[in-house]
């Protein structure tokens, strides 16, 4: 649909009918039909959906489709641009003593507000939206909000982590901030975290990535709790690091604070999606207050360390990520060596296995240079490639075994080294060290 098209993508009977009453995708209207009258606003028709229905959005924040031959009558109630000035959001003042954080938009639908002209969701990223889209933040923190890029996150790529690192290096190098939040798309959002947690080492404040499952205009959504969560834990951690912020639990109650290289997401549209995998979360947030969790901090370090900050953010390209299967095709791992790959990453079984078929290809892989490394497709636990004949044969190829490293992790992990390294040979030693968290010392029992 092109700027100057109000046909919202309607044909035939629903254009007709759209046309004769002059209403156009954004109107206010009411629609009489035998059940009785439904108001709300006109929305765009799906490309795929049905030419019989005209689709509005109700003033719950849900959408609803009403089939043409069932409309007795439309009437459109006002203009587009009264429309969008009926809706006002009251100013609200930040506090500039409160702790300041920066806020990075990348894309997704975590501060997003309704557009009352079209009915769509836009994002809310001047400081007076976003203070109007979830005025609680006015009590915790003054928020300094800047759009990077606004992209959903399967569209991200190496570079764009390159990106954001950048700018969020940019910010902790002015210390002026006590936090950075930094707003995702949930698909790939634990990639990006476990990217940024290799790129900025030794962060002296929290990096906190956070995410909604449900856009901002759906009653159900979990877009400002996961927000305020993510700021109050911005201002609040005892420790810095990447982390993920995320409902906790389906109830409005609790937000989870994550180590960003080890959490995944496990569910496609649960609002408690991402889980931490082998580790408890680092924090919790109730009542807008925060909950350390003390049992569980090796390897994490304290806000304002003396520690020298250090930024490396390119990442390599070349690096593939190859679940083994029964009847898995070896010439997957031959064709990742003609093309120019420089690293693969296995998620094999249980302990860490592939079919012995795959051993001819894997040692070739070796032998031309690539740095082959295996993964569990297990949730939890860690690989053991000692325990069976398998693993102790994949060893003697030169596969390298990554304890309990998440998948997804060590995929990016590997494109980190390869980028970050003199040769092969470095990068190989740095998969084996525990840089950000990514290698459990010990597996709780229980989570």
């Amino acid at each position: 649909m092109t700027k100057h098209d109000n046909s919202g993508r309607y044909r035939e009977t629903g254009l007709k009918l759209l046309s004769r009453h002059s209403i156009s995708v954004g109107d206010s209207i009411k629609i009489t039909t035998e059940d009785g009258e439904i108001t709300g606003l006109l929305m765009p028709r799906y490309e795929s959906a049905s030419e019989e229905y005209i689709v509005i959005k109700l003033k719950s924040g849900y959408n609803t489709g009403i089939h043409v031959g069932k409309i007795k009558s439309i009437t459109k109630l006002l203009d587009k641009d009264e429309a969008a000035v009926s809706v006002k959001t009251p100013a609200i003042t930040a506090n500039q003593n409160l702790p300041k954080v920066a806020l990075i938009s990348t894309g997704g639908t975590i501060a997003s507000k309704i557009d009352y002209r079209t009915g769509g969701v836009h994002a809310a990223f001047s400081a007076d939206e976003l203070y109007a889209s979830v005025p609680e933040l006015a009590n915790y923190a003054s928020i300094d909000p800047e759009v990077l890029m606004s992209e959903y996150s399967e569209n991200l790529r190496p570079e764009h982590w390159t990106l954001i690192a950048e700018k969020v290096a940019e910010k902790i190098k002015t210390d002026k901030y006590r936090g950075i939040v930094v707003s995702h798309g949930t698909d790939t959002m634990h990639y990006t975290a476990a990217a940024l947690s290799f790129a900025l080492q030794n962060l002296p404040v929290p990096v906190v990535l956070v995410g909604a499952q449900r856009s901002s205009d759906r009653p159900s959504s979990d877009a400002a709790l996961n927000l305020l969560g993510a700021t109050i834990f911005a201002t609040r951690s005892e420790y810095a690091g990447i982390f993920v912020a995320m409902h906790a639990g389906t109830s409005d109650d609790t937000i989870s604070c994550n180590i960003g290289t080890r959490v995944r997401k496990n569910h496609t549209s649960r609002r408690d999606a991402f889980e931490s995998i082998d580790r408890t979360p680092i924090a919790f947030v109730r009542n807008n207050e925060i909950e350390m969790q003390q049992k569980d901090q090796n390897g994490l370090v304290e806000i304002f360390s003396d520690k020298p900050f250090e930024v490396k953010t390119r990442f390599e390209n070349k690096v593939m990520l190859l679940k083994y299967y029964p009847g898995f095709d070896p010439t997957l791992i031959e064709h990742a060596i003609n093309v120019g790959y420089m690293g693969i990453v296995l998620e094999g079984t249980g302990l860490g296995h592939v079919g012995k078929e795959c051993f001819p290809a894997l040692k070739k892989a070796v032998d031309a240079g690539l740095m082959v490394c295996m993964t569990s497709q297990c949730i939890w636990g860690r690989i053991r490639m000692t325990v069976y004949d398998t693993g102790r044969d994949l060893l003697d190829i030169g596969v390298i075994p990554l304890s309990d490293m998440i998948s997804e992790t060590a995929t990016v992990k590997a494109m980190w080294a390869l980028a970050n390294s003199e040769d092969v040979e470095a990068a190989k030693k740095i998969m084996q060290e525990n840089l950000a968290n990514e290698i459990s010392d010990i597996i709780p029992i229980s989570l």
